[in-house]
């Protein structure tokens, strides 16, 4: 019987370690592509980034989801608000390839670029460099 209850702990201690690795595979830091755009209502101006290499963001494996997206929109706008913008809405997009992220680029700069009386501005990777959003780590102290 006790030989039994050894095994019992030894494979859930297995299971444990094994769900583990999982989720950690699946928020696992890989190097993606991404820019900003930013345009205020109250303005004609409005603002692309260069697009970046961002390496230590996280995209959930599943969901392909960007962890802390609403972060790096907030770090755009701090940027430029430290320009003298008072309310520039920002966006930041993603994408896993370069390809991928040119083509939404360049699909949302074609969009600007045929628009009348707009001023349209580029942010060069010397001004602005987007910091990658690590996950907060969930302890159980902090589930108490």
């Amino acid at each position: 019987m006790k030989l039994l209850k050894k095994y019992a702990f030894l494979t859930m201690v297995l299971v444990a370690i094994a769900n583990v690795q999982m989720v950690s595979a699946q928020r696992q830091a890989t190097p993606i592509y991404m820019y900003g755009f930013a345009a205020s209502f109250n303005d004609s101006t409005v603002y692309f980034t260069e697009i970046q290499e961002v390496t230590g963001a996280v995209v959930g494996e599943k969901t392909k989801f960007l962890y802390g997206r609403d972060a790096y929109s907030h770090q755009l706008k701090t940027f430029l608000q430290g320009l003298g913008e008072e309310y520039p809405t920002c966006i930041t997009a993603f994408a896993t390839t370069r390809k991928q992220i040119e083509k939404k680029y360049l699909k949302l700069r074609k969009r600007y670029l045929n628009k009348e009386g707009r001023d349209i501005r580029y942010i060069n990777a010397t001004e602005f460099k987007f910091s990658p959003i690590a996950p907060e780590v969930e302890t159980t102290e902090a589930k108490q």
